[in-house]
């Protein structure tokens, strides 16, 4: 049987477990022969500790997938997708908001086949505004204020800032599988993605 691997830019558990998962979702769809096999490869993302904008976030999982398809040009691994998930925060200005702002936690996937790639992102979770202003005003790492603010150590690699502030009903790996799930959209359901392109042609 055919083996199809995917790469995906981090080493952490949740990440690559969320990977996993969304397969367990459309892998039938996206190769129906073959097998599907997660890599995780630990590479940079070329942007904050804790992204604080929606373009942030968007630049840091698309710089994770695009710097696992430079190792897989240089080296010959034989990798077919590369997968980029980025988490962190996006401040929606809200003059009638205390801080005169809004700062939801979001997750982040951008998918490429080395030709073409596509975003997808979970929903969002306040933050409290406590929370907000640690990581956006005081310069302080989001996972090192979670730990702080729910009184554990070691929230990141377990079930992340999603689990604190949504009482672990979406943990971070539930949050990753969906954003993945919706990045891998064009590719698993490319016949219909082909349709529409093809219908607004004049």
């Amino acid at each position: 049987m055919r083996k199809i691997l995917i790469a995906v830019g981090s080493a952490r558990k949740p990440k690559l477990n969320a990977v996993s998962a969304a397969l367990e979702s459309f892998a039938a769809v996206l190769a129906p022969e073959a097998s599907c096999e997660v890599v995780g490869v630990e590479v940079a993302s070329g942007v904050g500790h804790t992204p604080t904008s929606r373009e942030e976030l968007m630049l840091g999982a698309r710089q994770r997938a695009e710097a696992l398809a430079e190792i897989d040009r240089r080296e010959q691994r034989g990798w077919h997708f590369f997968v980029g998930l980025e988490g962190g925060l996006e401040a929606i200005p809200e003059p009638s908001a205390a801080a005169g702002r809004r700062v939801l936690l979001e997750s982040w996937a951008y998918v490429s086949d080395g030709q073409t790639g596509h975003f997808g992102r979970s929903g969002g979770i306040e933050l409290p505004e406590a929370l907000a202003h640690e990581v956006l005003d005081r310069g302080i790492e989001l996972s090192e204020a979670i730990d702080r603010f729910a009184g554990a150590v070691g929230i990141r690699d377990a079930q992340g800032a999603w689990g604190v502030l949504s009482s672990n009903l979406i943990p971070r790996q539930e949050a990753f599988r969906v954003a993945v799930i919706a990045a891998f959209g064009p590719f698993y359901n490319a016949k219909m993605y082909r349709a529409v392109s093809a219908a607004a042609q004049p």
